[in-house]
């Protein structure tokens, strides 16, 4: 079987061996780092490809929901055909396959009786059935836990009936409560060489970004390469908390790629047909 096409859902240790075949084959044009730990101390791997010439940086995030871990896959498929194919693109490309270690975990393989968290993770569920989970391992909707718009947004929580850890959209106690959000919002805050950000969701084949006219134009030109749609989220509580809203409120170019179509989590089947659609934008935005 060719590593790179997964037959099984992407859970972290299927990431951390991508990436050891990613090192193993590709020797010094791929470097990995972390970017931090998680509540359930899993590390959060950061790969660099390219880049030796320019301090110019460009970062793509995967899998900030659990249920949405195909995106780590369409991130590392993408590193090896980056570096298989010898591109370059004068600037370097930083890739976080799998914000959401823990929650990818739960979704995947569910809680297990002899954890410590069992019992909380059960009751924040509602069940033991974890197949439909997006949070972290605390309950908490990474992609709403940014710091924009984030009070205006508990409003809309608390409407909703959310009033704690959740299987998906509980925004956390405060802004960038969660260590992995910590970790990723201190890393883009203190690195001024960041010129763009992707993040990679699933689904619907659509581009969200902020409103200025500039990133308009250029999320128009990644919807076409794509052959998807530029949007703007039509759930009211999709438009706070998230990392493109973070980075946009910055100034940082950032866009959100809804990718595929169907029903969440999207099978490994997917992977191939989703990558051939979407690699013209992933290979383009850094010559934007």
């Amino acid at each position: 079987m060719d590593i790179r096409i997964p037959n099984a859902p992407t859970d972290h240790a299927a990431v951390m061996n991508y990436i050891e075949y990613l090192l193993e084959k590709h020797g010094g044009k791929v470097s990995l780092s972390y970017l931090g730990a998680t509540l359930r101390r899993r590390a959060i791997p950061m790969i660099t490809l390219g880049g030796e010439d320019s301090r110019d940086t460009y970062l793509y995030v995967g899998a900030h929901h659990a249920m949405e871990w195909i995106t780590s896959s369409l991130l590392l498929y993408f590193a090896d055909d980056f570096l298989t194919g010898g591109a370059e693109c004068g600037a370097r490309i930083v890739l976080i396959p799998m914000l959401n270690c823990d929650g990818v975990e739960l979704q995947i393989h569910g809680a297990k009786h002899d954890d410590v968290l069992y019992d909380r993770l059960v009751r924040m569920n509602g069940s033991d059935d974890f197949s439909r989970w997006q949070a972290n391992a605390r309950g908490v909707d990474l992609n709403h836990n940014y710091d924009a718009g984030f009070y205006e947004y508990k409003k809309i929580e608390r409407s909703l009936g959310i009033l704690g850890g959740a299987p998906t959209r509980y925004s956390g106690p405060y802004p960038e409560s969660e260590p992995e959000t910590g970790a990723l919002a201190n890393y883009i805050r203190f690195n001024d060489n960041i010129k763009g950000i992707l993040t990679l969701h699933t689904q619907g084949e659509e581009i969200y970004t902020g409103s200025s006219p500039e990133m308009r134009k250029t999320g128009a030109v990644l919807a076409d390469l794509a052959g998807y749609t530029l949007s703007e989220p039509e759930d009211e509580a999709a438009k706070y908390g998230g990392l493109t809203d973070r980075a946009t409120s910055l100034g940082i170019p950032s866009f959100t790629v809804e990718c595929g179509r169907g029903k969440n989590p999207l099978p490994p089947s997917d992977l191939l047909p989703i990558y051939e659609k979407i690699r013209p934008l992933l290979f383009t935005f850094p010559t934007l």
